[in-house]
This record gives structure tokens, sequence and C-alpha cells, in this order.
């Protein structure tokens, strides 16, 4: 099976945690994309959707799926995203895609966060995917000398602004065994505006696509 394959059948799996008459937190990434095809044959049985990024918003329109602005919504019964890396207790790396800061935004509304992944992104310890941070742009090369404080090795993402008009720093090397307080220690540095560990929102459960088929993790409520 290849990984678009995984991707289709992560995307449809999803589909038995998306809630009748709700509105529905969409994420962001290939996966997603997925969901989203997934969900549009199943579009007259939800309100609308709620979602992370332009480019996802612009997939749920063409599928004549209404999107709803987060301001407009006090809570969501599920949001469905993808992940760059998960480990084993449902912390994850986000923001391969530089939507990270919308993701939080809308998953923070959810009371549950469904993850869709390939079983590639399973991890032990967080880490080996480049850690996004997302930044304002006067304080990218400041953020950047206390990235490399921590021992990791930051670099600019070239050409690249979010859709809040920011940059993105990937930083390389870093192993996260304590993503919590890695989490609050970046989120509160000056000119950060989030950081794309996803500890404090973390996955309810993660939906990983294998060769064997769907395979259905779930983790404690508590961090």
């Amino acid at each position: 099976m290849t990984q678009d394959e995984l991707k289709k059948l992560v995307g449809r799996a999803a589909l038995q945690y998306v809630v009748p008459g709700s509105i529905v937190g969409v994420g962001t990434g290939s996966t997603v994309d997925c969901f989203i095809d997934a969900l549009a044959e199943i579009k007259n049985t939800i309100k609308g959707a709620v979602s992370s990024s332009e480019r996802s918003s612009a997939r749920l329109r063409n599928h004549g799926i209404a999107v709803l602005d987060s301001s407009q919504i006090t809570g969501l019964p599920v949001y469905i995203d993808g992940a760059d890396e998960i480990d084993h207790d449902g912390n994850m790396i986000k923001g391969g895609g530089a939507a990270l800061t919308r993701e939080k935004i809308v998953a923070d509304l959810a009371e549950r966060f469904i993850c869709i992944a390939d079983e590639s992104k399973l991890v032990q310890v967080l880490g080996a995917f480049p850690l996004p941070v997302e930044v304002i742009p006067m304080a990218a090369a400041q953020v950047a000398r206390r990235l490399q404080s921590l021992g990791g090795q930051p670099l600019l993402r070239e050409g690249v602004l979010t859709d809040n008009a920011c940059q993105i720093i990937d930083v390389r090397g870093l192993q996260i065994s304590n993503p919590l307080d890695m989490e609050a220690t970046i989120n509160q540095w000056p000119g950060v505006v989030t950081v794309g560990i996803f500890a404090r929102i973390r996955a309810s459960v993660c939906l990983l696509g294998t060769r064997s088929g769907v395979r259905a993790m779930e983790f404690s409520a508590s961090n």
C-alpha cells in the first residue's frame, strides 16, 4: 500500500468520529485533504466546518461545505488533523504546512483531537522532524539565538509567510523528551507566535495507517 493510499484510508476512517448535526474542526495538510474529500460524501449530515488554513477552507468550499469563522464558535466536538510526528502519549510536532498557530486555535475549541497519520509518523521521542516555530519577523534572529541555546539548529524557512503574515523557523537536532515543558518555555519568548509542539493540546485518538489497515491508538486525558 502506498503512502497516498494510507492517507486515504485514515482520512476515511476519521468519518466515524464526525458527530451528525455538528460543526467539524478541520486541520491542514495532505492527509487532511483526503479527510475533506471523504467528508464531502456526508456533507449533508453536518452544519459546516471550522478550518485552520486558507488552503483547507478553499477545499471545503469547493466541495460545497460551509466554512465558519472560529470567532463564531464556542466549541466543537472534534478537531481532525494530521501530524508531522506523534509519540506514544499523543504529543505531536505539527507545522510542516505552516498552519500551526491556526491549528492550535481550532484544536483548542474541540473536545477531542483526532490525529490522522501514516505509521511513519509514530516515534518514541519527538524531534527527528524539524520543529517549526512561528515568529513575528522582527524577532526571528533573536528567537533563533534562543533556540540555538537549547541545542537546536534553527533555520529560517525561506520564502514562506504564514496565513498570519509571520515567518517559520525550523529547528533541527532537538530531542524533545519533555514536550509540555519545552512548549511552555518557547511559547513565552517575546516574538514567538506559537511553537509546533502540541502537548498542552494533545491527540485524544490517533488513527494510524499501517500496511495491515487502520490502527486506532487512544490516549489518556491527563498529561
